[in-house]
């Protein structure tokens, strides 16, 4: 998938929590939400790390799908 790849090897978990269809979306639409969790088993990750893998992510979805953050 191409949010798993864009995550890279610092990606360690992604869970949808919520899917939201309701008034002001559109038909067809809908708004979700993930957890990401983000680990390096050789140390602690700084916040530009995570940072970086979650811009990437974010544009591979946007990409893939044509999604937008909110």
């Amino acid at each position: 998938a191409p949010r798993r790849t864009a995550g890279g090897d610092l990606l360690a978990d992604v869970r949808l929590i919520d899917v939201y269809r309701g008034e002001g979306l559109g038909d067809g639409r809908r708004r979700l939400a993930y957890a990401l969790r983000f680990q390096a088993a050789d140390r602690t990750l700084t916040d530009a790390e995570v940072g970086e893998a979650r811009t990437r992510l974010i544009e591979a979805v946007e990409s893939a799908h044509g999604a937008a953050l909110r």
